[in-house]
């Protein structure tokens, strides 16, 4: 028996998300029917009249703001057209109406509910880099000198007005993306950043944006892997960040700067597998975050990345249940054993044979054909039933056998009116399990919405205190009271 307390509050959840990058500048601008076809499998909050959601209901979109390698083209360095990206800014002057793909997706995401905007850059616009391109030829330091930090802080205040004056308000702004790597190669946009930059820099953003009375706040630190937050490993003067940016007595502290979340982001890349690993460092991650005061955690990129000590490759699409199950493990762990108050996957539409995606798209810039994912769908597990403003609180197995292969969450509505519960089964048997419920919810019907081989999230009323959890199957629970 599961037994569900209310009382024992965790986190507050801030928003699931997943980014536009890299394909956004294309598909923004395909049919019109395809296009919004895959904004409704994004974004819908929508039920068919079966019941059946229509989409995941993300409620937070990543908006990647380019660096200009795009326009440059193969002088970029880039070697793949696909991953340069355009800026608005166009040599003299910005031009509004560059980004227009992009742009049509935050709409449509907005449109359908989707209403947290966050724009993130890999690298500073190529016109203020040292090298003038969007990665780095040397890889000690960061490829924008200190002397340019003024004009970067107003290119993004000037871009954050500029995509208001197209109706489309930034909530958040993330200057820095995997500070640790050294970006040298130039298989996509990118930039190193030190602790002393990034320090430097948000302090000149802040004062431009208060400056101008722009209230979008700043997101850091986007930390390749979640280790750099809590120790400095291998990169001296980049890691231990959430020391170096949070703690008072820190020569770097931000915590004071009014543009300044009081939340720090990283990535899940490289820390998954084994099992007992993955829960270690979330563990660490979290004993961390609890030295300073209510300071959240966003896990803000991840995707299935390299070969996770053999249990799964990140190479190779995978439509079905395999990547779907790995990647509902994660996100589980990045909740309950870190304690994220958000979660975005990497790239929302992916034209890669990589486990990347949660819809996979024909490598076509006009039109081509898309395909679902069923790792959209476990995301959709939790992303389309725990809304911002959900509280997760204490699940645990009180009696019954022991379900080793299970893994379960729970989560309020700040009214406690609603319990949304995500269980995970990745065994080949059913599982059964019944529920201790909170005395403000009455035992009776409550709805089931679950995805496996042949289902996504298929909603189903169940009428009996006894949950039959399919095999290899991801179900979420949704209790009124």
């Amino acid at each position: 028996m599961l037994h569900i307390d209310t009382h024992q509050v965790f986190q507050s959840m801030a928003n699931f998300g997943a980014s536009d990058a890299w394909s956004g500048q294309f598909v923004g601008l395909w049919p019109d029917a395809k296009r919004n076809a895959m904004a409704d499998l994004l974004f819908s909050q929508e039920l068919d009249n079966a019941g059946n959601p229509k989409g995941i209901g993300l409620s937070l979109w990543r908006f990647n703001l380019g660096a200009g390698s795009a326009e440059q083209g193969r002088k970029s360095g880039i070697r793949d057209s696909w991953r340069r990206a355009p800026t608005f800014w166009d040599g003299s002057g910005y031009d509004w109406d560059k980004l227009d793909s992009q742009v049509w997706l935050a709409r449509a995401a907005q449109k359908r509910g989707a209403d947290q905007l966050l724009m993130f850059l890999n690298s500073p616009p190529v016109h203020l880099t040292r090298n003038g391109r969007a990665y780095t030829s040397d890889k000690t330091e960061s490829n924008i000198a200190p002397e340019n930090y003024p004009a970067f802080a107003t290119y993004l205040a000037d871009v954050i007005e500029g995509m208001r004056a197209k109706n489309v308000e930034v909530d958040y702004v993330s200057p820095f993306n995997e500070p640790q790597w050294d970006w040298a190669e130039g298989g996509q946009e990118g930039n190193p950043y030190w602790n002393q930059d990034i320090f430097e820099i948000s302090k000149a953003i802040d004062s431009v944006f208060q400056d101008r009375k722009i209230a979008t706040t700043i997101d850091i630190a986007e930390a390749a892997q979640i280790d750099y937050l809590f120790k400095t490993g291998k990169k001296p003067g980049r890691g231990d960040q959430i020391e170096a940016f949070f703690s008072r007595e820190s020569p770097y502290y931000l915590g004071n700067l009014k543009s300044m979340g009081h939340a720090i982001s990283g990535h899940s890349y490289f820390t998954t597998s084994p099992a007992s690993v993955r829960v270690k460092k979330r563990e660490r991650l979290r004993n961390k975050l609890h030295e300073v005061p209510d300071l959240d955690y966003w896990m803000s990129e991840y995707c299935i990345l390299g070969a996770n000590a053999g249990e799964i490759e990140g190479d190779k699409r995978d439509l079905g249940m395999t990547s779907a199950l790995y990647l509902a493990q994660v996100i589980h762990s990045d909740l309950v054993d870190a304690q994220a108050s958000a979660w975005h996957w990497w790239t929302a539409i992916s034209a890669y044979d990589y486990k990347d995606g949660l819809i996979y798209i024909d490598k076509k810039e006009q039109d081509g054909n898309f395909y679902e994912s069923k790792m959209l769908w476990v995301l959709g597990n939790y992303s389309r039933f725990i809304r911002p403003g959900f509280k997760r609180v204490a699940i645990a197995q009180r009696s019954g056998n022991k379900a080793e292969q299970l893994k379960y969450s729970a989560y309020t509505n700040p009214d406690q009116t609603q319990l949304v519960l995500v269980l995970i089964n990745d065994s080949a048997k059913e599982k059964s399990l019944s529920l201790s419920l909170p005395e403000n919810f009455a035992m009776q019907s409550f709805k089931t919405y679950t995805t496996s081989a042949t289902e996504d999230l298929q909603f189903k009323r169940v009428e009996a205190q006894q949950i039959a959890l399919p095999a290899e199957s991801v179900m979420t629970i949704v209790i009124y009271n």
